[in-house]
């Protein structure tokens, strides 16, 4: 029965988030964006990271395209995700070349190709940015329901900074987690940097 409220829960919050993003004109989401994008570069524990985890998802609310385009301009090191045949598993490749290195999956998300690209470690992570659907000032995120970041979250490093990007719309009072693990540590909006609580 819990898990059935739970579920239930998730399902009206998302509506919720859904509707506040349909009332978005085109125009107001690209500042929105271009505010987050802009916040990420002057965010110090981006900035300073070593190896920065970020991802393409296509179904994401928060585009990465620009952010890796230009953090690859001033030469941070930009791990993303390769996605494999087993569950809720992926590796972590390394890119150099937003346009040269990657190449589209099976589900038509553009991934490293991992016979160009080299291999790189969890431990190596400094800052991992993991996309998600809603979340709350607590660190809380309802993800896509395949659990590969979900899972993710709990295997980094403890010294590594997992950060969200969100629409302030995006930020609800309260998402049931099942684990306090799977927590972000910040969400970067349009309008604040959010510290979990």
């Amino acid at each position: 029965m819990i898990m059935e409220e739970v579920k239930d829960t998730k399902t009206s919050i998302l509506a919720q988030v859904a509707r506040r993003m349909d009332a978005f004109e085109k125009q107001e989401r690209e500042t929105k964006y271009y505010k987050i994008e802009t916040k990420v570069f002057e965010f110090a524990n981006f900035m300073e990271a070593q190896v920065s985890f970020m991802h393409t998802g296509g179904n994401t609310e928060i585009p990465m395209e620009s952010i890796i385009r230009k953090a690859l301009q001033i030469e941070k090191t930009i791990v993303l995700p390769v996605f494999t045949d087993v569950k809720n598993a992926f590796h972590l490749c390394k890119i150099s070349d937003y346009d040269k290195d990657l190449v589209l999956n099976a589900s038509d998300v553009l991934e490293p190709n991992p016979e160009k690209c080299k291999k790189v470690s969890l431990d190596e992570i400094d800052i991992a940015f993991i996309p998600g659907l809603a979340f709350d000032d607590k660190g809380g995120r309802i993800g896509f329901g395949n659990n590969y970041y979900t899972k993710f979250i709990t295997k980094l490093p403890e010294t590594c900074r997992k950060v969200s990007l969100a629409f302030e719309e995006q930020i609800v009072d309260q998402i049931q987690m099942d684990s306090r693990k799977h927590t972000v540590d910040i969400i970067i909006t349009d309008k604040r940097v959010i510290y979990k609580i």
